[in-house]
């Protein structure tokens, strides 16, 4: 098999896997659209020497573990930073470099490691200054730019709550409390699946212990209602949430905060799978997930898929995954003999069987209700490119539309810049609740799948006119 094999994202995933084939002495051309290797999970500031002791010892130690195991083998890759692909299509990708030039890579063997993004829930007054999504604001924490101001509250699920409120405090921000829309008790029944990763329980059971000893509440069975002002937040409303997430208006607070971190879990990036043809289905919590079997592989043999994009687990597992799609990258080009491949592939799978039985119940307890989908206004903006609102949703399913195409089309929900990352979710959820199907269809993103620069264009001269 001819050519380099070639890796979207520098996370844990894209690493392991460019170190696994660099030590079989396979070259590879790796290429992340950020400055620094290590993705959103190990990327570190912005600014070389700038130690953030906010963010823990752990944190610090595995994120200069991994860049320390990566350093010897760097010779044997091509990395390219700050360059973003923005499409790809019969064996080639089109990425925009650094110089604002798009550029066609071609690939024989592709390894997709993009990672996921943030799951958005719009409520009133998700748009307004200082209402941040949970992810984005620790990336902000973790890089070194800015630090919020003004009374912080965090709203949303999962441990990445009582993690950024810790790291928040540490840094000096003012937390004002969380509200984990999950009740405690749910918490509770997953403890023995918790304890498959009892490092990790005892991590979390640390920053329970932080919080309270520093006096910042943590409401279990809470969530968001609404976020109030006008240029800018000034108050939010936040109330119970029953199992289902309907929230219990009766018992409600208006609480001031000038930050709102909203977090309600990440879903994959399927934007470039999806655009590649690559067969993909619903998973249970109501994300579009491209298909991958136990070598990693996508329905195309030769495209194989790694870390969060196929599957949410965390940093570890990425890396494992990435090394089995390495390994099975090495396989088709004969290097390992299937025997050698399946041997290091258990090896892998071994170490994935505990982060695995953890994720499952970190996912049980984060299950998300349904009732959360009652919260937007009938004026609540749900696509902000298109401006079109709840109501405006509401009436395309009142006259019969059952799919995610035809919504866009009575709707233009998803046709503007960001086709669709902040408002699909809503929309697929609202309209398997609306037909009580599973698979309501997606919708194919168009090239290019992040707006270009005009300078990304090549310029022609000027056709003289003709005189009449």
């Amino acid at each position: 098999m001819n050519g380099k094999p070639l890796i979207v994202g520098g996370g844990p995933a894209g690493i392991a896997a460019a170190m696994e084939l660099a030590r079989h002495g396979v070259h590879s051309i790796l290429l992340d659209e950020a400055s620094r290797l290590g993705g959103v999970v190990y990327r570190g500031p912005l600014r070389q020497g700038v130690v953030l002791d906010y963010l823990g010892e752990r944190y610090r130690e595995n994120m200069q573990a991994l860049h320390r195991e990566f350093e010897p083998f760097r010779p044997q890759i091509d990395i390219r930073l700050e360059t973003r692909v923005v499409g790809g299509d019969g064996g080639q990708l089109f990425a925009l470099s650094p110089d604002e030039q798009v550029q066609p890579i071609a690939y024989s063997q592709l390894l997709l490691a993009a990672g996921c993004h943030e799951r958005s829930v719009p409520f009133p007054g998700w748009t307004l200054p200082g209402v941040i999504m949970l992810g984005g604001l620790q990336l902000q924490l973790k890089s070194g730019v800015v630090k919020p101001l003004g009374r912080t509250v965090l709203a949303g699920t999962g441990p990445l709550l009582p993690l950024v409120a810790c790291q928040l405090h540490r840094a000096g921000a003012d937390v004002a409390g969380i509200y984990e829309a999950c009740a405690f008790g749910r918490l509770a029944k997953e403890a023995i699946a918790l304890l498959n990763q009892p490092q990790l329980f005892l991590d979390g059971l640390s920053m329970v212990a932080y919080l309270k000893r520093h006096g910042i509440p943590l409401h279990y069975g809470w969530g968001i209602v609404e976020g109030h002002g006008q240029d800018e937040l000034h108050d939010i409303t936040v109330a119970p949430y029953d199992a289902d997430w309907t929230a219990d208006l009766s018992r409600q607070r208006r609480l001031p905060a000038q930050t709102l971190a909203v977090g309600y879990g990440f879903i994959p990036r399927t934007q470039l799978t999806q655009q590649l043809g690559l067969a993909h289905q619903y998973h249970d919590d109501g994300f579009l997930k491209p298909d991958s079997d136990d070598w990693q592989r996508s329905s195309l043999p030769h495209i194989h898929l790694a870390g969060d994009i196929g599957g949410l687990r965390g940093g570890e597992a990425a890396m494992l995954t990435g090394r089995i799609a390495a390994i099975s990258m090495l396989w088709q080009r004969h290097i390992l003999s299937e025997q050698q491949a399946l041997r290091q592939r258990q090896a892998c799978l071994d170490q994935l069987a505990a982060i695995l039985r953890f994720r499952v119940g970190i996912d049980r307890f984060t299950r998300r209700g349904a009732g959360q989908l009652a919260l937007p206004r009938p004026d609540t903006v749900i696509c902000r490119c298109e401006h079109a609102t709840r109501q405006d949703i509401d009436a395309a399913l009142e006259q019969g539309v059952n799919d995610l195409i035809s919504l866009k089309m009575r709707t233009r929900i998803s046709m503007g810049d960001c086709q669709g990352k902040m408002c699909v979710g809503y929309c697929s959820d609202r309209l398997r609740e609306h037909t009580g199907k599973q698979d309501v269809g997606w919708i194919r993103p168009r090239f290019p799948l992040d707006p270009l620069p005009f300078s990304a264009f090549p310029t022609t001269a000027p056709q003289p006119t003709e005189e009449v």
